[in-house]
């Protein structure tokens, strides 16, 4: 009873966090994606090419496009329609039209430790073996997105075969930045030409964004009260974690989320039970998994 009492005067006075109980409108379009996976980044390229005459910074990506978790009921209410909005969030079957973004998990590991030691989840000493096992593990303050495994596969295995469904891998991002907003532009119903996109890119670049996130960090409900020293915008790199992750680290990301990695193209390096690093190819040629990549090129 109390509960609920409180919830309704946060609402009223809009202060409650929208997260899962946002209210979803039929022509909404959702940005998803488990956390650290380059949300912001895409974030920054859909409001360039959505609105190439008023560029994206950190003062105003709240408005152009909102995140459910940093954001009320009653100010996401406001946002004209059609709203393009940011969401962590596992499967919703109200979501209708989804941009789903996915990154390698290792990586991931390593910008989530980063993450959460600028936000104070856990200390400086907290050692990185001990937060994979977390991670892997789901005891993360994320948790009620689920693992990165089952916030992918929510989404993956449900509407991997939409036409209202786009899947967006980072690493094919930073490698062709080019070709993946030309897909993401179709999808958005926008001007794909060869001047918006690079516009969109060039506003959207890691230099410019780490710049802005200088200037706003004392603003930006992001990175607002937090440790300085760890930037939030970080390196931008795909396959850091071959040089930085722990062996032990790899192999526990791997045993645990083995097939949903190989269906997303991901290479193992550390054998399972069967000696096999990767059966990939086999079970390809068996018919017996599909590339969503391909289900949702448009």
């Amino acid at each position: 009873m109390i509960y609920g009492l409180k919830k309704i005067v946060k609402y009223t006075l809009g202060k409650d966090i929208a997260g899962r109980y946002l209210s979803v409108y039929p022509d909404d379009t959702f940005l998803v994606s488990y956390p650290r996976s380059g949300n912001t980044w895409t974030r920054f390229l859909v409001a360039n090419l959505l609105h190439p005459d008023q560029p994206a910074t950190f003062d105003n990506i709240e408005s152009l496009v909102p995140d459910t978790e940093a954001q009320s009921n009653r100010t996401l209410k406001r946002v004209p329609r059609p709203r393009f909005i940011k969401s962590h969030e596992y499967f919703d079957h109200r979501y209708r039209r989804v941009i789903y973004i996915v990154r390698d998990p290792r990586d991931v590991a390593l910008s989530y430790y980063d993450f959460d030691r600028k936000y104070g989840h856990i200390p400086d000493g907290y050692g990185l073996e001990r937060f994979v096992d977390d991670f892997v593990n789901g005891r993360l303050t994320s948790v009620d997105w689920g693992t990165w495994g089952e916030n992918v596969a929510s989404w993956v295995y449900t509407r991997g075969q939409s036409k209202d469904f786009l899947l967006l891998r980072y690493e094919d991002m930073i490698a062709d930045t080019g070709s993946q907003l030309a897909r993401l532009a179709v999808f958005l119903g926008v001007d794909s030409s060869r001047e918006r996109l690079e516009n969109a890119t060039e506003r959207s670049s890691l230099q410019r964004m780490q710049r802005l996130e200088k200037v706003s960090e004392d603003k930006w409900v992001s990175t607002r009260n937090r440790r300085k020293d760890i930037p939030f915008v970080r390196t931008g790199r795909a396959g850091a974690w071959q040089a930085a992750l722990p062996l032990p680290c790899i192999a526990a990301i791997e045993a645990a989320w083995r097939p949903i990695m190989i269906q997303l193209g991901y290479v193992l390096t550390v054998a399972d039970g069967s000696g096999a690093a990767q059966n990939r190819t086999a079970v390809q040629k068996e018919g017996l998994i599909s590339h969503p990549m391909q289900a949702s090129s448009t």
